[in-house]
């Protein structure tokens, strides 16, 4: 489940079901909320689907909001947190070590990975800790803030990177690219008919997740 906007409070959430490649709820919105994502969930168990599983990004919060439905946060929305913090092009070589390991997410077990995160903390501990004084100020921060915020980015959401590994019977895919897909082609149709009201606009994003 994700919501993508196609301009400002004109957004749609949509739940995918993975294993038909079928969209099997959406509804527009103005702001992405936990609150909305837990009211399609019960929507959807209202009319009788069994949900083994969710994938999703890392919405603060949104781990805890479904009981005992395992979720999985989306490892690509990880890759892109970490680049955020830390760029594609560090130039710090903790960085260009911290950029490597967060390609490798997609790619690795959940017993690997750590392993690798570990051994880059153990390396680079000391440095992480270094602090500057600010005299204008007069306080001391974190010199490498950016990647320390990172680190702890992969440290804070581990429990959740590698949900389809603990549970490898239910074929719990480890990102959304299914539904990022399914944006694409929206936005990709809409900006053809760039100049289509909301109404008609809304008619033709229905169509088109419906197929």
């Amino acid at each position: 489940m994700d919501t993508s906007y196609f301009r400002r409070n004109f957004g749609v959430m949509v739940f995918r079901d993975h294993y038909r490649k079928k969209n099997v709820f959406w509804q527009y919105l103005k702001y992405e909320t936990i609150a909305e994502y837990k009211l399609g969930i019960k929507h959807l168990e209202s009319i009788g689907w069994n949900i083994l599983g969710i994938v999703c990004d890392g919405k603060r919060g949104i781990f805890s909001s479904f009981g005992n439905i395992p979720v999985q946060m989306c490892q690509h929305h990880q890759v892109e947190i970490i680049r955020r913090y830390i760029t594609k092009n560090p130039r710090l070589e903790a960085g260009k070590e911290m950029r490597k390991i967060s390609l490798l997410l997609t790619k690795s077990g959940k017993e690997d990975f750590i392993s690798i995160l570990d051994q880059w903390y153990q390396k680079w501990k000391s440095f992480l800790m270094e602090k500057t004084y600010n005299e204008k100020t007069g306080k001391w921060h974190y010199t490498h803030r950016r990647l320390r915020s990172a680190y702890r980015s992969l440290k804070t959401n581990m429990p959740n990177l590698f949900i389809c590994d603990d549970y490898p019977d239910l074929n719990i895919p480890n990102t959304t690219n299914s539904l990022e897909g399914v944006f694409s082609n929206l936005k990709t149709k809409l900006r053809v008919h760039s100049g289509m009201k909301n109404k008609r606009k809304i008619n033709l994003i229905n169509e088109l997740l419906g197929k």
